[in-house]
């Protein structure tokens, strides 16, 4: 019998993993004893300066709204070639528009590529988006891993 466990990927295959953009499931921390609100989001990835973006749909109604300067955990994973593996990056969302980031931003955006997906039932055009960028305090990646017979 076989077994896997799981190893540290190192930078190049975390960021070969991640491409220029994708889909993934962003968790927002709620106060109280609440569970995180977590929703499936497109996201940007620059691999230059390991830092993810974000095109959020913000309804005043969202649970996602005022979301800048709280904490989030986002999650990509997938398989290759029959191996699973994943990427988990902590930290604080950022709003593009303030001056003091918009120039990195811009800078950034170039590098990447965030797919649209349209899953309000309603077209993208009336849909309000904000930006938001997630530049980790934390970025960890793990990928399957064989052992060997055990």
């Amino acid at each position: 019998m076989s077994y896997t466990e799981a190893k540290e990927m190192e930078k190049d295959e975390r960021d070969a993993h991640l491409g220029d953009g994708g889909t993934g499931v962003i968790s927002f921390c709620e106060s109280g004893n609440d569970p995180p609100h977590s929703v499936p989001v497109s996201y940007g990835y620059d691999a230059t300066e390991a830092t993810f973006y974000f095109r959020l749909a913000i309804d005043t109604d969202s649970a996602k709204a005022a979301i800048a300067d709280h904490d989030v955990t986002f999650v990509v994973y997938g398989q290759t070639d029959g191996e699973w593996w994943s990427v988990v990056a902590k930290g604080q969302l950022e709003e593009t528009m303030e001056e003091s980031i918009a120039t990195e931003t811009l800078q950034g955006f170039e590098h990447v590529h965030i797919p649209i997906v349209d899953v309000f039932g309603r077209p993208p055009k009336d849909v309000p988006f904000e930006f938001y960028r997630l530049v980790p305090d934390e970025l960890t990646s793990r990928i399957e891993g064989s052992t060997g017979s055990a």
